[in-house]
C-alpha cells in the first residue's frame, strides 16, 4: 500500500517528489517521538504539562539532528536530484540509481554521533532536571533514548526504501545494459540481523510498561531495557538467526547459480527447497534457465547453417531482414571436374569430400572476415562487406582467395581443381525466400559476374580471377597482379577486363591471422 501510495504521489509531484520524501522522515520522527516520551510515561507519571514540554523539548532536539543529516547528505543525494529535475534519460542515470540506492542508508548512518550530541545528551539531561530525577536517571533515559534513536533509523531505513522503489524503478528503466549496482546499500543479511532484534526489544519495554502494576519507577525503564536487549541477542538470537539463514539460504543458492550462468554454465539449477515465495522464485528461475539453454542450443544451430552475424541480425531484427543496397565483393569458390568424381563415388564419398573441402575454404573466408553466403553444390559463395560493413572487402576478398588458393594446394597438391572467381560492386543484400523458408542471401549483376569468372579460370588456367572493378577498390599493394586482357562473360555486352594475382610469389604464412583494415591509398 505504501509503494502504490509512493508511485502515485511520485507520478503527480515529479521533481518535488524529493521533497515529500524528506517530510516523511521529519513527520515520522517527529511521530516516533510522541511515541517514544509515551513509553516514557508508562514507567514515569506525566502530567499534561510535562508530558507537552517533554515533547516540544525532544521535538526540538530531533529537528537539529534531521537538518543536521540533511546538510551531510545534500552533496549525495545531487545526482538523484539534478536527474528528478532534467530529462530523465539515460544520461546520469546510473549514477542517480547508485545514489537513490545508498540514500537510505546513509541517512541512518552517515554521522552517527549526531543523534547522541544532539538528541540522546540533551534529553537524558534536560528530562531528570525538568522532573527533579536523581541524577542516576540520566543513565536510564539516555539507554531509553537510544534504544528508541536505533528503533527510528531502522524504520527510517525501510520507510526510505519504499519511499524511494518508484524513483529507483524508473530509473532502472533508463540504465544502460551490463550496469552492476553490487555493493551498494545493506545486505540483506543485515537488514534482518538488525531489525529483528530491535523489534524484540521495543516490544519487550512496551509490554512491560504497560503491565506494571506502578508507575513512577524510573529506574524499572533501564531494568527492562536492560533485560529486553539481553533477551534479544540471547535467547531471541537464534530464533533471529533461524529467520536469517530460511530466507537467506535460497537467496545464496540463487546467487551462486546466478554466478554460474554469467560464467557461461546454462546447466545451472537452483535448488527448490521451499513450497513458499523462494521456492516459486526458484522454480521460476529454473524455468528461465531451461528457455536460455534451449535458445542458445537453437543459436548455435542456427549459426551452424548462417554465418554469427546473420544469426545475430536475425535474433535481433526477426526472419524477415528488410533488403538495402551495398557495395561488396564476391568470391565465389568452386571444384574443377567435380561432376566426373560424384559420378565413380558414393553419396557418403562425396559428401565426405565435400565437406572437408568446405572446411579448409570456410574458416579462411570467417578469417579474413567475410562469411560463406550459401553452398551451391560444390561450390560456395563468399561475401565481403555484408553483413559486416567493410571499407577495405576487395583487399579482404582478394587475401582470401590466395589464401584459399595456397591452402587448397598444400593439401591436395595437383589431385584437386579449383578456380576462384572475384568481382566487386553494388548488391541487394537481405532475406529472400517465401513459403515460411528465407535465407539472407546478396542478389544482384556483381554475383553473377563473379560466377563468370569463376568459370573463365578454366580456360585461362588460372586458379584465381578478379574483375577490373575489384582491382580499383584495391587499397593495399601486398599481391601482385597480372593482367589477363578483356574476357568476354555470357551476360555482358562488353568484355570484361581480368587480373590475376601471382600466386607463385605469394608465401602463405602472410596470411595468418585476420588482415587489419589499412587507410585508403591511390592504387593505379
Amino acid at each position: 500500500m505504501i509503494v502504490t501510495a509512493a508511485g502515485w504521489l511520485y507520478r503527480k509531484l515529479g521533481p518535488r517528489y524529493f521533497l515529500a520524501y524528506l517530510a516523511f522522515e521529519v513527520s515520522s520522527a517527529l511521530v516516533i517521538t510522541v511515541g517514544t516520551v509515551g513509553i516514557f510515561s508508562l514507567y514515569q507519571r506525566l502530567d499534561e504539562t510535562q508530558f507537552h514540554w517533554i515533547v516540544a523539548f525532544s521535538w526540538c532536539c530531533v529537528i537539529v539532528a534531521l537538518v543536521a543529516g540533511v546538510k551531510k547528505i545534500r552533496r549525495s543525494s545531487a545526482p538523484l536530484r539534478e536527474w528528478m529535475q532534467g530529462e530523465r534519460g539515460t544520461d546520469g542515470a546510473a549514477e542517480a540509481w547508485r545514489s537513490a540506492v545508498a540514500l537510505p542508508l546513509e541517512f541512518v548512518t552517515r554521522q552517527w554521533w549526531q543523534p547522541i550530541a544532539f538528541v540522546i545528551v540533551p534529553v537524558a539531561l534536560f528530562i531528570p532536571i525538568y522532573l527533579g530525577l536523581p541524577p542516576t536517571s540520566a543513565l536510564v533515559v539516555a539507554a531509553g533514548t537510544g534504544v528508541s534513536i536505533v528503533y527510528v533509523a531502522i524504520l527510517h531505513f525501510f520507510g526510505s526504501e519504499l519511499w524511494l522503489r518508484p524513483v529507483v524503478e524508473e530509473i532502472a528503466e533508463r540504465l544502460p545494459r551490463g550496469f552492476s549496482g553490487e555493493g551498494i546499500g545493506a545486505p540483506l543479511r543485515w537488514k534482518l540481523l538488525g531489525s529483528l532484534p530491535m523489534i524484540n526489544v521495543v516490544t519487550g519495554v512496551v509490554v512491560s510498561g504497560l503491565s506494571a502494576n506502578d508507575r513512577g519507577q524510573i529506574n524499572q525503564l533501564g531494568l527492562d531495557v536492560a533485560v529486553a536487549v539481553l533477551v534479544a541477542f540471547t535467547i531471541s538470537l537464534e530464533l533471529t538467526l533461524l529467520v536469517t539463514r530460511s530466507v537467506l539460504s535460497p537467496v545464496r543458492d540463487l546467487m551462486e547459480v546466478t554466478e554460474r550462468v554469467r560464467s557461461g554454465d546454462l546447466s545451472a539449477r537452483a535448488p527448490v527447497v521451499s513450497g513458499d515465495e523462494m521456492g516459486v522464485l526458484a522454480r521460476g528461475f529454473n524455468a528461465m534457465l531451461d528457455g536460455l539453454e534451449e535458445r542458445e542450443r537453437l543459436r548455435e544451430a542456427f549459426g551452424s547453417y548462417v554465418a554469427p552475424e546473420v544469426a545475430e541480425r536475425v535474433l535481433e531484427e526477426g526472419t524477415m531482414l528488410e533488403g538495402e543496397e551495398v557495395e561488396v565483393s564476391i568470391v565465389f569458390v568452386d571444384i574443377c571436374n567435380f561432376t566426373a568424381f560424384a559420378e565413380r563415388a558414393s553419396a557418403r564419398e562425396t559428401v565426405t569430400y565435400l565437406n572437408e573441402f568446405f572446411g579448409l575454404v570456410v574458416p579462411i573466408l570467417a578469417k579474413h572476415r567475410g562469411h560463406a553466403n550459401k553452398f551451391i553444390g560444390d561450390g560456395v559463395l563468399g561475401v565481403f562487406g555484408a553483413p559486416e560493413r567493410l571499407s577495405d572487402h576487395a583487399d579482404r576478398a582478394l587475401e582470401a582467395a590466395c589464401e584459399i588458393a595456397l591452402t587448397v594446394e598444400e593439401r591436395y597438391g595437383g589431385e584437386l581443381g579449383m578456380g576462384t572467381g572475384i568481382n566487386s560492386g553494388p548488391v541487394s543484400a537481405g532475406s529472400v525466400g517465401g513459403g515460411n523458408h528465407v535465407e539472407f542471401t546478396v542478389v544482384g549483376d556483381t554475383v553473377n559476374v563473379a560466377a563468370r569468372v569463376e568459370r573463365a579460370t578454366r580456360e585461362l588456367g588460372d586458379r584465381v580471377l578478379l574483375t577490373e572493378a575489384t582491382r580499383c577498390l584495391l587499397t593495399r599493394d601486398s599481391i601482385p597482379l597480372e593482367p589477363r586482357g578483356t574476357v568476354p562473360l555470357k551476360g555482358k555486352t562488353d568484355p570484361v577486363p581480368i587480373w590475376a594475382p601471382v600466386l607463385d610469389e605469394l608465401d602463405g604464412g602472410r596470411f595468418e591471422g585476420a588482415v587489419p583494415a589499412a587507410a585508403p591509398s591511390a592504387r593505379s
